[in-house]
Formats: structure tokens, C-alpha cells, sequence
């Protein structure tokens, strides 16, 4: 994929930070817009995964640290919640500037209720998804309930928040009881996805009842069943991210683009970044997907494992192969199966078995055909098999010549 490092300045002038993933080897059809949660950073693992898994699907997704958190400017006891809506639509207005304006808008926790006022600021954007959303701004007002008295008094506090603390102050509680979320979904009227764990005990799932009850249709709810608040399983947040992909493309334009400088040369692309573990994007042909491997291996199991990936390459082959044999002679098959596994076996006769040279690469290949054949016909149709061409180049002398590029 590729990820670049981006700045743009806020309301206030301050530098804000960002990361915006393109998807690996395409021109993206859209653009996202992210926004995280309460007091977190763009570098949530839940919020890279979602990302992930839209570029994966051919958007860009531009994720960013709000005023006064992770890498951008500003002090956090400065600012509210309109500071974060300000701050979205200046992130829009640089991805419309510098690249392409947002269409669609994300946000997770306090970020889905900015992402709600947000979208009614942003014109281009044309499909809203929130995840772990509050109904009103004002109810993340427990999270610092312990300093709420002292922030009455004092006009400000330093409350814990996971693990870290901040400085609250009293306009920054102000500001989120003035905001009324029910009005501004009722009155957006453009297509909302809302996502929402039953048990979730930040945010409870009656805040997900009262959005989808404000806003207009077409709206839509996904309950997101055992997931925390942060969706730190990451097949949760992956499973957030695909389900928004398909759903956005309902309701925006999808158009295939070229872009000669994207092209690659070659049929099949891989990309994984430091932090995936095993699992890696890939683009085959015009297709995109996963690769990863077993979970006893130490990878995710988002996807098939190399072998496996070589043993669907010969499988395809060898249905396509035999069809189109049959079809040449005539002969009618309504289906051809062809299940493939991948092992090493001992060489026959070997006289040192021990050595792992003494093992040699081994496809299992098994054929069923579905027709009205002789066994002379099947026998020919197992000698059509071995003459697929993958089946040949596996055979083959072969060479992988590699190079550096950059």
C-alpha cells in the first residue's frame, strides 16, 4: 500500500498530523475521512485495521491526530468538541485542495457524533458510517465524572483516562452539553451506517438506538456482537472496515480508473506492512485480496497461505484446461472439481529419509467429473489434466530473477 505522511492547519492555524493510504497499485474510486475516538490517536491499531480494510476495497482513507493528541499541534485542555468538527472540515477541505474531496466519513466513539455534525458542514461527503457512537456529545461526561465537581469549582481538572491524564476544562463540558446529536441526525439526510456492540459498556447500545431513531432513512445498524468499545480484536476492526466498504458502494460512484503511473508491469502484487504479521494485500490481475497464514503458524488466518494460493493457481488451471479439452471433442461435462493440497513427501527409495533433501514438493490433485463419459473419455481427461499449463511450469525448469526498485 502506499501510506504518506501528510499536514494541513487547523481553524486556529496549528499543525495538524495525518496518514493517508492509498490502495496498492490502483487509482482509488473515493476518498474516507476518519475520525478517532475520545482522547486516542490515528495510530489506534482498531483505527489502522479499518483503514486496511477500505484500501483493500479501493479507497483512500486519510486518519489523523485531533488538535492537541498524538503528533499534531495544540494543547488538549484547549480544546472541545467543535474544535474536533473544525478539525474535520479542515481535513476535508485539504484532501478537495491537494487530492480529491471526502465522500464518504468515518468515526469511532465521540468521533462518530463529530463525524455526524461534521458531514452536514461537508457538502462532497455523500455516505456517513459511525462506530461505538454516543447519542449526545454530553454523555462522554462520565469518563471524567471523578473531576467533574473540581472541574465546577476550579474550572478545570486533570482527570485519568485510560492510563493517561488530561486537563479538562469547564468549556470544554459546556461545549459538549450544547450540542444536540438527535437534531443534527434528524436534519442530515444523507445515508448513515451505524455500527454498535451490544456489549459495550463505554458506550452503551441504547446511544445506537437513539441515532437510528433520529436520522432519516436510508439508514442501517450492525450490531458488532462481543466487541469491546476499541475493538482491540482485530477481526473485529477488519470485519468494521469490509462491512463499510460494502456498504458505502451503494451509495457512491464506483468508477474504475487507470492511472499509468499505478500500473505495474506485473500480474500480481503483495504488500505488508511491519506491523501485519502475516497478513499481506495482494493484487492479482484486476482482483484484489488477502494471503496470510495459519493462526498456528503465528499469522491471522485473514487468507489463504502461499501453498494454498499455488495449489488454487493449479486447481483453476486444471478445471479450465479439461472443460476446454471437452468442449473441443464434444463431449458434455456439467462439472469439473478439482480439490488440491500442497505437502512434502519423502523421495521413493530414498537412502538417507532423514534429510529434508530427501523430501520433494508434492501437489495431491484429485478430478471428479460430472457427465455422461466412458472410461476411455476420463482416462484422456486425466492425461488433459497434467497438460494444464501450470501443471507444466510446476514441471518445468524455471527462474525467479529479482531486482531492487524503488
Amino acid at each position: 500500500m502506499n501510506l504518506q505522511k501528510v499536514n494541513f492547519n487547523n481553524k486556529e492555524g496549528q499543525k495538524l498530523i495525518g496518514r493517508l493510504e492509498f490502495p496498492a497499485d490502483r487509482q482509488a474510486h473515493n476518498f474516507a475521512l476518519f475520525a478517532h475516538c475520545f482522547t486516542c490517536t490515528k495510530n489506534l491499531s482498531a483505527v489502522k485495521n479499518i483503514s486496511k480494510a477500505l484500501t483493500a476495497n479501493g479507497f483512500a482513507v486519510l486518519r489523523f491526530d485531533f488538535t492537541g493528541l498524538g503528533e499534531s499541534d495544540g494543547d488538549f485542555a484547549d480544546t472541545n468538541f467543535s474544535g474536533n468538527v473544525n478539525d474535520l472540515i479542515a481535513a476535508a477541505n485539504f484532501l478537495k485542495e491537494n487530492y480529491e474531496a471526502p465522500s464518504l466519513i468515518i468515526g469511532h466513539s465521540l468521533g462518530g457524533a463529530a463525524v455526524l455534525f461534521a458531514a452536514a458542514e461537508i457538502e462532497s461527503i455523500n455516505a456517513v458510517a459511525t462506530i461505538g457512537a454516543p447519542s449526545n456529545p454530553k454523555h462522554v461526561k462520565h469518563l471524567f465524572k471523578s473531576g467533574l465537581e473540581e472541574i465546577k469549582a476550579k474550572g478545570e481538572a486533570v482527570v485519568n483516562l485510560s492510563g493517561r491524564d488530561f486537563k479538562i476544562k469547564k468549556q470544554f463540558v459546556d461545549d459538549l452539553e450544547s450540542k444536540s446529536l438527535p437534531e443534527t441526525a434528524k436534519s442530515l439526510r444523507k445515508p448513515l451506517l451505524i455500527m454498535h456492540s451490544p456489549q459495550d459498556e463505554t458506550v452503551g447500545i441504547k446511544n445506537a438506538e437513539e441515532i437510528y431513531s433520529a436520522a432519516h432513512h436510508p439508514k442501517s445498524f450492525v450490531s458488532l456482537g462481543g466487541a469491546d468499545h476499541l475493538l482491540f480484536d482485530k477481526k473485529d476492526s477488519i470485519y468494521v472496515g469490509e462491512v463499510i466498504s460494502g456498504w458505502a458502494k451503494r451509495y457512491l460512484t464506483i468508477n474504475a480508473r487507470v492511472d499509468s503511473k499505478l500500473k505495474s508491469k506485473h500480474q500480481v502484487i503483495a504488500s505488508l506492512d511491519n506491523d501485519d504479521g502475516f497478513s499481506t494485500q495482494l493484487k492479482v490481475g484486476n482482483h484484489y485480496m488477502l494471503a496470510d497464514e495459519p493462526i498456528s503458524f503465528g499469522g491471522n488466518d485473514y487468507g489463504p497461505s502461499p501453498y494454498e494460493l499455488v495449489s488454487a493457481g493449479l486447481s483453476a488451471c486444471t478445471v479450465m484446461t479439461i472443460q476446454m479439452y471437452a468442449k473441443r471433442k464434444g463431449w458434455l461435462i456439467n462439472n469439473v472439481e478439482v480439490h488440491t493440497s500442497y505437502s512434502k513427501m519423502h523421495i521413493e527409495d530414498c537412502e538417507n529419509c532423514e534429510s529434508t533433501n530427501a523430501k520433494i514438493d508434492t501437489f495431491h490433485r484429485e478430478i471428479k467429473l460430472n457427465g455422461d463419459l466412458d472410461e476411455k473419455q476420463k482416462q484422456k481427461l486425466l492425461q488433459i489434466a497434467d497438460k494444464c499449463p501450470v501443471h507444466k511450469t510446476l514441471h518445468s525448469d524455471t527462474q525467479v530473477i529479482s531486482s531492487l526498485v524503488d
